[in-house]
C-alpha cells in the first residue's frame, strides 16, 4: 500500500508540474502592449566650469523639445517611438569633442545637438561626419564649422563672419573710434570673432592695435589691460566667453579705462553683471540670432514652467535644433540617419526662433544678428541686423507681430 501510494503521489506531482510548464496564450485583453522604439539623441555642452550655466541652458532647450515630442506620442516607421536625450559634459575642451562624439556613435544615437563651443564642435564634427550622424548646433558660430564640406553639419544660428561685422559696424557708427584694441581668448571662437571684427574695422579706416591674447581660463587681465591702456584706444573689443570677459571688464574699469567695451555673443549675457558688477553698465555686445525674449511665446512659457527659470541665451536655438532632427525623421518616416539626413538638409520649419532653412553648407539662411547694451544690470536688445540692414528692436518686434497676426496658421506649422 505504501509503495502504491508513493507511486500515485509522484504521478500526480509530475502531472501538476507538467501542467504548470505549459505556455497559455492570454486573452487578447490581457496581451502585452507593443513596446516603444527608443530613439536616442545626443547633446553635448560644458556642464561644469565657468560657462556651465550656458551649457545647462542649451541642454534644457534640447530636453524640452524631447519631452514635448514624447508627449505627442509620435510614430515613425509604423512604430510608436520614445526619444531619449543622452547628455554629456564636454568641459569646453576641444580634445573632449571627438571622445564624446565616439561615445555617442557607440550608443547608436540618431543625431546630435551641439556642441556649444566652436572649438569643440569643429573637431567633433569630423567624427560625426565619418559615421554619417547628423549634427545640429544652436550656438557654434565659427565659419570653419560649415566650411569643411561635411554634409551632416548644420547650425540654427548665424556665423561669426556675420556677427563680427554687425558688432564692429555698430561700434564704428555709434562711437566713431579712431583706434580700437582687440583682445581674444585664443580659442577658435574668440580668435575667429576677433578676426572678423578687425577686418570690418580696418575696412572702415579705423586703426586696430596689434592683437592681445589670454586664454579661456584667464581671470587676471591686468598686464594685458595695462599694456592696452598705454596705447590709448577709443574702444576695446573682446572675443571670448562671459567667465573671462567679466573679470576683464571689471579690471579695465579699476585701471581707469573709460572707453566703451564691446563683446560677442559669448559674453552677451546677464551674468556679466554678476562678474563685473557696476562696470558692466553700458557694455555693448552682439548675439548670432534673435534675442531670447523674441523667441515664441509658447517656448518662453513652456521653458519657465518646466525649469522654473528664464532661458539665458541659445536654448531656443538648441530647442529648434532638436525639433529639426525629430521633424526630419518624421518626414523620412525613419530614424536611420542615412534616410532622414536628406530631409534635414532641405527642411523648411517654423520654430521658436522663426523660419529655419539651410543653405548648401548647412548654415541657416537669412540669420539675424542682435546688438545689445547692458542697462540697469540686464542686457537689452537695441537693434536687429539682417541682410545688411539695421532695424530698431522695437520695429522688428512690431513687424514680427504683424506678420504673425496676418498668418496665424503658418506660425504654428509643423515641418514641411
Amino acid at each position: 500500500m505504501n509503495r502504491s501510494l508513493t507511486v500515485g503521489l509522484c504521478g500526480a506531482l509530475l502531472l501538476a508540474l507538467s501542467g504548470c510548464g505549459k505556455e497559455e496564450t492570454p486573452p487578447a485583453s490581457k496581451a502585452a502592449a507593443p513596446q516603444e522604439t527608443v530613439i536616442k539623441i545626443g547633446h553635448a555642452a560644458p556642464l561644469t566650469g565657468g560657462i556651465a550655466h550656458l551649457g545647462k541652458d542649451n541642454e534644457n532647450g534640447a530636453r524640452l523639445a524631447i519631452e514635448e515630442a514624447n508627449a505627442r506620442g509620435l510614430t515613425i516607421g509604423g512604430k510608436k517611438v520614445k526619444f531619449e536625450l543622452l547628455a554629456e559634459d564636454d568641459e569646453e575642451k576641444p580634445d573632449r569633442g571627438p571622445i564624446i562624439a565616439q561615445k555617442f556613435i557607440d550608443a547608436k544615437v540618431a543625431g546630435v545637438v551641439g556642441h556649444l563651443n566652436s572649438g569643440v564642435s569643429i573637431p567633433a564634427s569630423t567624427v560625426y561626419g565619418q559615421a554619417g550622424i547628423p549634427m545640429v548646433t544652436g550656438s557654434s558660430t565659427n565659419p570653419k564649422l560649415t566650411e569643411q564640406g561635411l554634409k551632416n553639419v548644420f547650425r540654427t544660428v548665424g556665423r561669426d563672419d556675420q556677427q563680427g561685422p554687425a558688432i564692429a559696424s555698430y561700434l564704428a557708427t555709434e562711437y566713431k573710434p579712431k583706434v580700437v584694441a582687440v583682445i581674444d581668448d585664443a580659442t577658435a571662437y574668440g580668435e575667429g570673432l576677433g578676426n572678423e571684427v578687425e577686418k570690418t574695422l580696418t575696412a572702415a579706416g579705423i586703426k586696430v592695435l596689434p592683437r592681445e591674447k589670454g586664454s579661456k581660463d584667464s581671470r587676471d587681465w591686468k598686464a594685458v589691460l595695462t599694456k592696452v591702456k598705454g596705447k590709448k584706444p577709443d574702444a576695446i573689443f573682446y572675443g571670448g566667453m562671459d567667465a573671462t570677459a567679466g573679470p576683464l571688464l571689471k579690471q579695465g574699469r579699476e585701471l581707469g579705462i573709460k572707453v566703451v567695451f564691446a563683446f560677442g555673443d559669448g559674453a552677451c549675457t546677464n551674468t556679466m553683471k554678476d562678474l563685473a558688477g557696476d562696470a558692466a553698465e553700458g557694455l555693448v555686445c552682439s548675439q548670432a540670432g534673435i534675442p531670447v525674449q523674441a523667441a515664441s511665446a509658447k517656448f518662453l512659457t513652456d521653458y519657465k514652467a518646466r525649469f522654473n527659470a528664464e532661458p539665458i541665451q541659445y536654448s531656443p536655438f538648441t530647442y529648434d535644433s532638436t525639433q529639426l532632427l525629430i521633424a526630419a525623421m518624421q518626414k523620412a518616416d525613419s530614424a536611420d540617419p542615412a534616410k532622414f539626413l536628406p530631409e534635414l538638409a532641405k527642411i523648411s520649419y517654423d520654430g521658436a526662433t522663426g523660419r529655419i532653412e539651410f543653405d548648401d553648407k548647412g548654415d541657416r539662411k537669412n540669420a539675424e544678428m542682435t546688438i545689445f547694451m547692458m542697462k540697469s544690470g540686464r542686457i537689452e536688445p537695441l537693434a536687429i541686423v539682417k541682410g545688411g540692414a539695421t532695424i530698431k528692436y522695437e520695429d522688428f518686434i512690431k513687424s514680427a507681430a504683424t506678420a504673425a497676426s496676418a498668418a496665424p496658421a503658418a506660425a504654428a506649422a509643423p515641418a514641411k
